[in-house]
């Protein structure tokens, strides 16, 4: 059940040792508390799997659901 408030879109960063993965996705600021947005729950489940796929470093995927940023070794 979707949870009743106005919808907002936020830029979450997820990292990884290797990786850091913008993604865009929607927040709820409630209408019963709107002191904060919140993320429903498929939206947390969509974080963990953007954490998994980067782990595994399927780039292909991540590079569809966002901006990847590498990790490089200095010099």
């Amino acid at each position: 059940m979707p949870i009743p408030g106005q919808r907002v879109k936020r830029t979450r960063f997820v990292h990884t040792d290797r990786f850091i993965v913008a993604v865009e996705v929607e927040a709820v600021i409630p209408d019963a508390d709107p002191s904060e947005a919140c993320f429903e729950p498929q939206t947390v489940k969509f974080l963990r799997d953007v954490e998994q796929h980067a782990q595994r470093a399927d780039l292909p995927w991540l590079m569809n659901v966002g901006r990847v940023y590498q990790r490089v070794e200095a010099a």
